[in-house]
């Protein structure tokens, strides 16, 4: 029986043993019979997914959340006791929040789908001698598949026959440049070497397969005794120097690196392509990522334990009122049925049903401040996560760089140096400077920098328009080069004869043109670009620096000492700077007798703003990550470019990661900085062992290869530009400019909302505490009731209403921004909150009773005008705790009176209402109110102020323990004059 064959077997055997294994012939394919049996036997080349729960039943499973059983627990005692406003009032609530979060669920699970898209429907496939379209889902292992421009792989392939292919893996790896395949088997054991030690191969064992490139090129470059590459990437060296010569400088530590290999849904960018299928549907690269995606739970965030950790909180609170009132009843002679019913009301009053409303308005407010800021919440818990987040996981291309190629070093054959500064297609940015030059412009009429120049245009196939590129991003950055330099594009007026492009046998590329035109006088009709060590052994001459502005440099045999100095050049250019290296030559002849002139470094630059928002991560205890799938020399020199990779870090590869268990990397972690060549495999296990560390976690993503480490991250991020739909769809947050500052913005959004949901929790539970205490205070005492039901239900939406849900929109404050990330075992209910929480409410409830008892104590009797004065006091004690809960460390006077419009509105409207209850006749006798006088607000104002008195004595008493501890810190760091006088007399 025909089975599967994994990736890494399949790319390191030959095209005749894979044919073999499968039992196909590669002219004639299988029979339609084979097909049908194989198709029956292994089955259809799909993603089979776990059949979905119903819409029903996750609708059902919402109610599941701790705080949500509390609150259908609560309206169903409400039904239970008649009080039917409170119970339609819960309801409300509890429909509101689970609908939420069932739609965010809904949406969250649409990632495996779009993973679907990325198989096409049908395929080009080699069917009893006939090539036949047919749906890709029918391919079985053994079918022949043709690839050509523009098609997407239908299943994982060994390439048996290819033509300049490449193919875009972006969806599969995250890096944006195409990948050269060819059909040959790798070896089996590659190492690393040093760009100080050359390999010593025998000539007579390269053998390149050249196709239609000069046989004299092919004996020249076989003559070089070196297969060691310098093209910024990484340099190896094979045991077999014959794979030296073909297979591309990668080294194979994960399918995703297998040059012989088409993974399904990659996208073919150039060539074409006969490949056999060896795996499909959920056997491939593709069906790993979708089973991993399958398996993989997101986690609850911190807002929803903390809201877990509140519910049960609560529930105990309930409990306890239940259990004292009771007792003490049952102490004093009660009715046991009067007792419970009072207990349960006040229970139920307890549980602050608007808390789960104001907590969804907020985080969707929150949602719309950062979609201002160029993030999109798609999952409104993970607002505020972002405030949580201490360990950043970012992707290098596109989000730590712009993946946009620029040349940033020339070269010349004589070794003169000219730097190039800019960023991007854009030639009025940046200019090229010559090294000890005597002029601004003495680059740009440089003759050999131009003519180098001009060969890297020539060599092209390319275009900008505009700033907009149109191709390759390398040849890209050679022609803004040109533009920079002032060169107009030499294609033009030197027609193209013949190409040998660029592929991955031969790592060079060779034009010819008809009658060549250059800035200076030349006789070449042959221009090559490529790898150093390839294009240097074809060439016999270079040019001495130049004598004159005017002349290019005299021509010199090159030696093995020129040979050496130019080698040591590029090797330092790919090692120090982490740059890709490219060498250019001209020739009169394709046999030989090349002219060398010159190298040029091409680094894809990191964005402008990231080393700032690395450095203000790191300055409030935020820690940056670097993932990539790139060499270890361009990603440390990517991360000391940006302070991120420091002396003492570590840098480990994807191998290492999967060679060590999850506690060994646990253990390790913490002084890792950079991961390269990483896979979907390495970044999921790096991100489980950052959080088996108790650390919450961002990761940031752009391709198919990230979407399992997006989905078991904290708090999953995309880039809306580059991102693919499955990476997006995956994600929590995406980012419409994949700008790594972005990530910054809304992590200080997440801070920020946070500390609104606290202010309104103190100021919701402050409330909620001093009316039951008021009225368990009432009954434990036997005393009248200070309020009626009517001017309870009143408080009750007070402390739910407006002035509650404006103190989810304060903005941010720049304090609670810059503080480190809250821990995420931190409940909401801490000792400071709660510390606030009860010193409001003892006020509330001191003063209310003294108003009360001062107003009964007459005759002993309650009137209207008692609780009118005691049901005014205690909404004035609403507002002025209001007010100080705007923020708990700061004054009002600093954060300002009119900073939150919607407070302010809120407030006035609560006013404006308490003042018709009291002197609106048809509301006085729902109310049961009578007007009262100027004093009497006089004395109500004096009292219920005090709330907020003690409130900004306590911030200020804050302050001024800040600015002692800042005075302490700055006369302990200032020098004493004796120590100043002793370090005088020892100097």
């Amino acid at each position: 029986m025909v089975s599967h064959i994994k990736c890494n077997s399949a790319s390191l055997r030959s095209t005749g043993e894979i044919l073999n294994i499968l039992g196909v012939d590669i002219k004639y394919g299988l029979s339609n019979a084979e097909a049908s049996r194989r198709l029956e036997q292994i089955g259809p080349n799909e993603f089979k997914a776990d059949p979905p729960d119903p819409l029903w039943l996750k609708y059902l499973k919402q109610f599941l959340e701790p705080m949500i059983g509390l609150l259908i627990s609560s309206a169903f005692i409400s039904v239970l006791m008649g009080q039917f406003d409170d119970a339609v009032s819960i309801s409300a609530a509890i429909f509101i929040v689970v609908t939420v979060g069932f739609i965010q669920g809904y949406r969250s699970e649409r990632a495996i789908e779009s993973l679907k898209k990325l198989m096409p429907p049908k395929c080009n496939c080699l069917r009893e001698g006939k090539v036949q379209s047919i749906p890709a889902s029918t391919l079985v292992p053994g079918d022949v598949v043709y690839l050509s421009l523009g098609d997407r792989v239908p299943a994982d392939l060994r390439i048996i026959e290819s033509s300049d292919l490449r193919i875009d893996e972006s969806n599969l790896t995250g890096e944006n440049k195409p990948i050269a395949k060819h059909s040959n088997s790798l070896p089996s054991h590659i190492s690393e070497v040093s760009l100080a030690k050359p390999l010593e191969t025998s000539p007579s064992s390269l053998s390149l397969d050249s196709g239609d490139f000069p046989s004299s090129v092919v004996r020249r470059t076989d003559s070089f005794n070196s297969c060691s590459w310098v093209d910024g990437e990484t340099v190896i060296s094979f045991e077999n120097a014959a794979a030296a010569a073909i297979i591309p400088p990668q080294r194979i530590e994960g399918a995703h690196r297998l040059t012989n290999i088409g993974f399904m849904g990659t996208l073919v960018r150039a060539g074409n392509a006969i490949g056999v299928v060896i795996a499909t549907g959920e056997y491939s690269e593709f069906g790993e990522v979708f089973k991993m995606m399958q398996n993989e739970e997101a986690p609850r965030t911190p807002l929803q334990k903390s809201m877990d950790r509140l519910g049960k909180h609560l529930s105990m609170i309930s409990g306890a009122i239940i259990f004292c009132i009771v007792v003490v009843g049952l102490i004093q002679g009660r009715n046991i049925l009067e007792l419970i019913t009072v207990a349960v009301s006040l229970a139920v009053a307890a549980i602050p049903e608007g808390l789960p409303i104001v907590v969804t308005v907020t985080l969707a407010i929150g949602q719309m401040r950062m979609a201002a800021r160029n993030a999109i919440i798609k999952k409104l818990p993970a607002v505020e996560t972002l405030g949580c987040v201490n360990v950043i996981c970012a992707d290098k291309t596109g989000t730590m760089t712009k993946n946009e190629m620029t040349v940033t070093c020339i070269v010349t054959g004589g070794l003169e140096r000219a730097d190039v500064t800019g960023v991007g297609y854009d030639p009025t940015n940046g200019e090229v400077t010559l090294e000890h030059s005597d002029g601004p412009n003495s680059a740009i009429t440089h003759p050999n920098l131009r003519r180098l120049v001009e060969i890297g245009s020539l060599c092209n196939n390319s275009s900008l328009k505009g700033g907009i590129l149109y191709g390759q991003p390398t040849e890209g950055a050679l022609l803004c080069l040109a533009a920079k330099m002032q060169i107009p594009d030499p294609r033009a007026t030197n027609p193209r004869v013949k190409e040998w492009p660029f592929s991955s046998e031969r790592k060079m590329m060779i034009v010819q043109v008809q009658t060549p035109r250059l800035s200076n006088p030349c006789t070449s009709s042959f221009f090559m670009k490529g790898a150093p060590d390839r294009v240097l052994p074809l060439c016999t001459y270079y040019r001495t620096a130049c004598a004159s502005p005017n002349d290019l440099g005299a021509l010199i045999t090159i030696g093995e000492t020129e040979r050496a100095s130019i080698l040591a050049e590029a090797a330092r250019m790919a090692s120090n700077g982490g740059l890709r290296v490219l060498a250019f030559a001209e020739g009169s002849r394709i046999e030989g007798d090349f002219v060398f002139a010159g190298l040029v470094g091409l680094l894809d630059p990191p964005r402008p703003d990231v080393e700032s928002a690395v450095e203000i991560c790191y300055r409030s205890g935020v820690r940056v990550i670097m993932i990539t799938g790139d060499s270890k020399e361009t990603a440390c020199a990517i991360g000391s470019r940006l302070s991120l990779y420091r002396p003492g870090d570590i840098c480990l590869s994807g191998e290492e990661v999967e060679k060590m268990s999850l506690h060994q990397l646990q253990s390790q972690i913490h002084c890792v900085t950079v991961f390269y060549r990483a896979g979907p495999r390495h970044k999921c296990k790096i991100v489980k062992a950052l959080q088996k560390r108790g650390l919450v976690v961002a990761m940031t993503g752009d391709g198919v290869n990230d979407a399992i480490a997006l989905k078991s991250a904290d708090i999953g991020i995309a880039m809306g530009a580059s991102g693919t739909d499955v990476c997006k769809e995956a994600a929590d947050v995406v980012l419409l400019d994949d700008a790594f500052s972005s990530v910054l913005a809304a992590m200080e959004e997440g801070k920020a909302l946070f500390a609104n949901i606290c202010n309104f929790i103190r100021f919701q539970l402050s409330t909620s505490i001093a009316a039951l205490s008021l009225i368990a205070l009432s009954t434990v005492l036997s005393l009248p009731n200070p309020l009626n039901a009517m001017q309870i239900l009143y408080i009750n939406i007070l402390m739910d209403g407006p002035p509650a849900q404006s103190l989810g929109v304060e903005p941010p404050d720049a304090d609670v921004v810059s503080q480190p990330p809250r821990h995420v075992h931190e409940s909401i209910l801490d000792k400071r909150l709660m510390k606030s929480v009860l010193i409001s409410s003892f006020m509330i409830v001191a003063g209310t009773l003294f108003i009360f008892h001062r107003e009964m104590a007459a005759d002993g009797k309650v009137t209207p005008r008692d609780t009118t004065m005691t049901f005014t006091c205690f909404v004035l004690f609403d507002m002025f705790n209001a007010l100080s809960c705007r923020s708990q460390k700061k004054s009002i006077f600093e954060i300002g009176f009119f900073s939150n419009r919607v407070f302010v509105l809120a407030v006035s409207l609560s006013l404006i209402g308490q003042l018709l209850v009291i002197y609106f006749p048809p509301l006085q006798s729902v109310f049961q109110t009578e007007p009262i006088y100027i004093n009497d607000w006089l004395l109500l104002l004096t009292i219920s102020s005090s709330v907020f008195m003690i409130s900004e004595y306590r911030k200020s008493r804050l302050t001024l323990s800040k600015l002692f501890q800042l005075r302490k810190l700055f006369r302990f760091m200032r020098p004493s004059r004796t120590s100043v006088v002793s370090s005088k007399t020892i100097v």
